[in-house]
């Protein structure tokens, strides 16, 4: 059953990265994967502060945070494309592209959960 929830979960985070990944936006800088890690940042935090600050059951948790976020974070997208603007030599984009990735993810992780406490 825990499998159930997971890939119902896992489904619509797939779905939603997938629509995301629609916006027709054409850049050297890859914009929409940094959108979807940093909205994914700000779910699983949330996730995690409603769990902290109220409880959920094992399968919400599992639903939302393994499932939709799991689905919906592309950290492996963001690796290939860290990797290619490296190919290409543009470290400054590379370096910039990484720094807004990693701080940002967290501070959205920070946010999520104090989103989450004020409910």
């Amino acid at each position: 059953m825990n499998f159930l929830f997971v890939a119902l979960g896992g489904a619509l985070g797939a779905s939603g990265r997938y629509a995301i990944s629609l916006i027709p936006l054409k850049s050297q800088f890859p914009f929409l994967t940094l959108l979807t890690n940093l909205f994914g940042a700000v779910l699983i935090g949330f996730v995690v502060g409603i769990v902290e600050s109220r409880g959920a059951s094992k399968n919400a948790v599992l639903f939302w945070k393994t499932g939709v976020c799991g689905g919906f974070t592309t950290f492996s997208t963001f690796s290939l494309e860290a990797c290619a603007l490296l190919g290409n030599k543009s470290y400054g984009l590379c370096a910039l592209y990484i720094v807004l990735s990693v701080v940002g993810c967290i501070a959205g992780v920070c946010c999520g959960k104090k989103a989450a406490s004020l409910l």
